[in-house]
């Protein structure tokens, strides 16, 4: 919670303000009941004899001087002034109500922000630790909560305890007996309202925890939806659905089920309390001769016994909210709080004929036991070379070239680009040399122009028609109703698999990398269009550093030098001709795509 009073200081003019309107509002509240007491002793039941009342007497002797009054007089006089305090008291609660809300609203845009800047800072495993789901709840349901509570607390904080103790002493200046009712009903609210809180608060943790649930099962139906309905697994996911949607169901249930107990035996007692007040005064007006109590007087201690209860009432709800905001805050603090493991260095710039090295380079996925991803991976990459990768599936490939832009850090050994480690590299600067295109492809809603511009925000309409004829896309992309202004669904759902690749190489290009890192990024191309873009490739990047990874021979047979994955090393290393003739894992893969009915 500490850190939530850390971002209000940036609104302290508001946070302050926004009491002090609640102030004026509350106070014009404890005064209507007085008003109202002087309308009905004085205009009604005394016909406009008002020297039974200090008030009374004051008010009407400034307004129409010294004599006698009417009974409408009073009344219409004292009915004006109830008038005049509900505007006064609306004025200032409205502007209570605006600035609580700018108040609370910029403290949730900020806190927003930052959760949001701090999941763009950490790795992709601390990322999978949260889950996709669970960060998506954080960033928006418990974000509300805050903002919820930031709200009550900037209009509670003050209302509820003036009611509080404005009510009482307002209740005591009217009869004493009346306040000892008042002591009568508040250790019954008090043992219910700790009763009830501790057993709701607890749960509140576990409705976020079940909403992060919902949110995980339906994003994951939402992007598999096409493998849900080639499986016809559409009634096993609704299932799936259901059951968390029941277990949140359930829990909201019981949380509910607790809290409303509240607002009965609040109503029961505040009932209670009132016929307490009407006993009193009714006996002490008939049996008491001269006690001064009225009409007036019980019915303005009607109206403070309410307005007491009234208040512990809202700290009931102020509780609630407390406490779920309790929980969101520390959901929110998780994210926050957790520094990420890979950590920016200092260097924006270096060079050398070495684009890329590994020396002794192990890497296992955090939490995992067995043998290693990787191990004793020694490459040395030149500035301008092609560098083609190859090996069976789960042999290490992609892993490999994550390590590149720090994805993941190796557990073994040091990564070198440039000659310098790139743990001592600035992330941006680092990433900024290396373009890279992954096995699923990931286009953005938007134009096609748009989705290029990733890889350079200020590109020209040359470089992007230029990146997208070296990627071998121009021609499908012409093709569009408007061409490169035509609208690109979400993840690029109105394009094939091989438009999609071509528009993510093209994305890279557009940067014009010192490396670019294709991770079998022309699978879904067919063997003369990706001939083509190999053949682009040489000729239009010379100089750029290109190292691929792919499972067909003929995407990297005229790769500078290929190498061959297996088990997590690099078992062989060379040109196409040199491994046929030295490497039996090579000269497998040989066998099996060409010989056995491939082709080049």
């Amino acid at each position: 919670m500490k850190r939530i009073f850390g971002y209000l200081k940036k609104y302290s003019a508001l946070a302050i303000l926004s009491p002090l309107l609640m102030i004026g509002e509350v106070f014009a509240d404890l005064c209507l009941p007085k008003l109202m007491t002087v309308i009905v002793d004085c205009g009604i039941a005394n016909d406009g004899d008002v020297s039974g009342s200090r008030l009374a007497s004051t008010v009407m002797r400034i307004l129409f001087g010294e004599g006698e009054y009417t009974s409408m007089q009073v009344i219409v006089t004292f009915g004006i002034l109830m008038l005049v305090v509900v505007l006064i008291g609306g004025f200032f609660g409205v502007l209570c109500a605006y600035t609580a809300a700018k108040a609370s609203q910029g403290v949730g845009d900020d806190l927003r922000r930052d959760a949001y800047a701090k999941v763009m800072s950490l790795s992709i495993e601390q990322t999978d630790k949260f889950t996709t789901g669970s960060l998506v709840t954080r960033m928006t349901n418990d974000v509300t909560m805050i903002i919820d509570f930031v709200e009550m607390l900037l209009r509670m904080v003050v209302r509820s305890p003036m009611f509080f103790i404005g009510g009482i002493i307002m209740l005591m200046t009217l009869d004493f007996s009346f306040s000892i009712v008042m002591l009568c009903a508040l250790p019954v609210m008090a043992i219910m309202l700790i009763f009830v809180l501790g057993r709701a608060i607890p749960m509140y943790g576990k409705i976020q925890k079940k909403l992060d649930k919902i949110n995980c099962v339906v994003q994951e139906n939402v992007t598999g939806a096409r493998v849900i309905k080639a499986y016809v697994k559409e009634e096993y996911e609704s299932e799936r659905f259901e059951k968390a949607n029941a277990d949140l169901r359930d829990t909201n249930i019981r949380v509910q089920r607790i809290m409303a107990v509240m607002h009965p035996v609040l109503t029961l007692v505040m009932n209670a309390a009132i016929i307490a007040v009407i006993y009193i005064g009714g006996f002490e007006i008939s049996n008491v001769g001269g006690s001064g109590m009225t009409a007036g007087t019980i019915m303005a201690a009607i109206t403070y016994i309410t307005q007491v209860l009234m208040s512990v009432m809202m700290v009931t709800m102020m509780f609630q909210s407390i406490s779920r905001a309790m929980a969101s805050v520390r959901r929110v603090d998780e994210i926050l709080d957790t520094e990420p493991v890979i950590a920016s260095g200092s260097i924006k710039e270096s060079s050398a004929d070495i684009a890329v090295s590994m020396k002794g380079v192990g890497f296992r996925y955090p939490e995992t036991a067995g043998k290693p991803v990787l191990h004793d991976i020694n490459i040395d990459i030149k500035r301008g070379e092609t560098f083609a990768i190859i090996g069976s599936t789960g042999s290490g490939k992609t892993t490999l070239v994550n390590l590149i832009p720090r994805f993941y850090d190796a557990t073994e050994g040091e990564v070198l680009i440039d000659g310098e480690n790139i743990a001592d590299y600035d992330l941006d600067a680092l990433r900024h040399k290396i373009a890279f295109v992954m096995q699923k492809s990931e286009l953005f809603s938007g134009s096609v122009a748009d989705n290029l511009r990733w890889g350079k925000e200020d590109a020209t309409d040359e470089e992007i028609a230029a990146a997208a004829q070296i990627a071998q896309a121009e021609e499908f992309i012409l093709g569009f109703n408007g061409g490169y202004s035509a609208y690109i669904a979400e993840k690029g759902a109105s394009l094939s698999g091989g438009q999609k690749q071509r528009m993510s190489i093209a994305r890279a290009l557009v940067r014009r990398p010192e490396i670019l890192i294709l991770d079998d990024a022309t699978s879904a191309l067919d063997l003369s269009t990706e001939g083509k873009l190999r053949r682009a490739l040489r000729s239009e990047l010379e100089g750029t550093t290109v190292i691929m990874i792919a499972q067909r021979i003929a995407s990297v047979i005229d790769a500078d030098r290929i190498a061959v994955i297996e088990n997590g090393t690099i078992k062989d290393c060379g040109t196409h001709d040199y491994l046929l003739e030295n490497s039996d894992t090579y000269r497998d893969i040989y066998s099996s795509q060409i010989k056995n009915g491939g082709a080049l």
